[in-house]
């Protein structure tokens, strides 16, 4: 723990007393649900507590971006509300989500309070997954924290395999494939509508990997210290529809949605038609989870509707089972599912509706579509790595792994090492999501 709250107070010490203090709150509000005399006492509790957690990440993270969307409205009676210097928590996201689902379960009954503030207290702090997750439940780790913590030679070589793993996704997939992203995006309307495409594509493989590589280096660093940390993507893009799709993509706050807000507003259980406003509410919110902006609630929102559809066409047809799927119907869902995806991620990056909109517009051909041709040779590289990545690390989730000890395993390993050091570009990138 305390080497945790040194990796945290690394980038800015102040911060990591606001940790501190969200981690007392919400340990001592576990506690007083636990011991409530009464179905009131503990919704008073939960409430206090839910509200305290919201209160410090809409602070931080939304307060700017109200204030200027209430100031497009006061403009018309020259009022002018000033911003606040505000400095964004990294992490905040992650953590708010985590104590409020330890919380939450205590009031449920799913888990009991910790056992000890220093347990719980890990919990929130423990640095692999500190920064971008994945989001773990308190009934995913505080039983690792009761185990015996015995540095094993298994578990180290097992996670420096994943680790390296996460590595190659982030450095030679994701960075390189940033050099071709950011110019495009930036000035969409000097670029044609297949560069347009290419660069779209390129992103979605960036985001994916960036963010994969992050949670396969937190797996694999938790691994070598004798932790389990759940995986956090399934090979996404393989997807045959967009429910599919949110199964297989960011599992845990997928999970955390699901189980602590579409449930709670009644899930499937309050007829079909809430079940889709459910669905929408959910998306909508968590689009803005993601970011202060316009743009994630719109991509949230979309993702919400495509859900909602996918929902009533298996209402209305039936799902079939996957041994009477043609390969054409398999083939046709799948392509419906990744252009959907596709072009939602424009709003995702894009930062602002003009540029979307634009880039949109040139995709499908609804404005000039003329500009610079740039075929990228980043994505002829990094398409088959990324082939090779996710082979790999659906073997090592099934437990297949390299032996160290021999030749053939040290070879691949000095193998990769040095293809990090050769394709790697000299300017890496910050992880994409350091900034949610």
């Amino acid at each position: 723990m305390v080497a945790s709250y040194y990796f945290y107070a690394y980038w800015d010490y102040r911060f990591s007393f606001l940790m501190l203090a969200m981690t007392l709150v919400n340990y001592y509000v576990g506690l007083k649900i636990e011991g409530s005399p009464n179905s009131k006492s503990k919704n008073t509790w939960l409430t206090g507590g839910v509200v305290f957690n919201l209160s410090v990440l809409g602070f931080f993270k939304y307060f700017n971006f109200f204030i200027g969307s209430l100031n497009v409205v006061l403009n018309n009676f020259n009022v002018k509300l000033p911003f606040l210097e505000i400095i964004l928590l990294i992490g905040i996201s992650f953590i708010t989500f985590e104590v409020m689902s330890y919380i939450i379960d205590i009031y449920r009954g799913v888990n009991k309070s910790a056992k000890s503030f220093w347990d719980f207290a890990l919990l929130v702090a423990f640095f692999p997954h500190l920064i971008a997750g994945p989001i773990l439940k308190p009934k995913q780790f505080l039983p690792e924290i009761e185990k015996e913590v015995v540095i094993k030679w298994k578990n180290i070589s097992y996670g420096m395999q994943i680790f390296l793993l996460g590595l190659v996704r982030k450095v030679v997939i994701a960075d390189r494939l940033a050099m071709f992203v950011d110019p495009v995006f930036k000035t969409p309307q000097d670029y044609s509508s297949i560069t347009i495409w290419l660069a779209v594509v390129a992103y979605a493989m960036q985001i994916y990997c960036d963010f994969c590589g992050y949670t396969d280096m937190a797996i694999g660093v938790a691994k070598c210290l004798g932790f389990d940390v759940p995986k956090n993507f399934d090979v996404p893009y393989i997807s045959l529809s967009v429910t599919e799709f949110w199964r297989r993509w960011h599992i845990s706050l997928s999970n955390w949605l699901r189980d602590y807000l579409y449930i709670s507003l009644g899930g499937n259980r309050k007829g079909k038609i809430r079940q889709y406003c459910n669905l929408l509410i959910v998306m909508l919110l968590g689009g803005l989870w993601h970011g202060a902006s316009w743009n994630f609630v719109v991509w949230g929102g979309l993702h919400g509707v495509a859900l909602a559809i996918h929902k009533i066409y298996l209402d209305l047809v039936g799902k079939k089972p996957k041994n009477q799927q043609s390969y054409l119907y398999s083939f046709g869902a799948w392509l419906l599912t990744i252009i959907f995806v596709l072009v939602t991620w424009v709003f995702f990056r894009a930062t602002d509706f003009s540029i979307s909109s634009l880039m949109v517009q040139k995709m499908f051909y609804l404005t000039n579509s003329e500009g610079i041709n740039w075929f990228a040779s980043s994505l002829t590289l990094t398409v088959p790595i990324l082939i090779i990545c996710d082979y790999v690390g659906t073997q090592l989730n099934k437990g297949v792994r390299l032996q160290l000890s021999t030749f053939r395993g040290l070879f691949v390993m000095f193998f990769v090492m040095l293809g990090l050091l050769f394709l790697a570009p000299q300017n890496p990138s910050p992880f994409i999501y350091f900034q949610f």
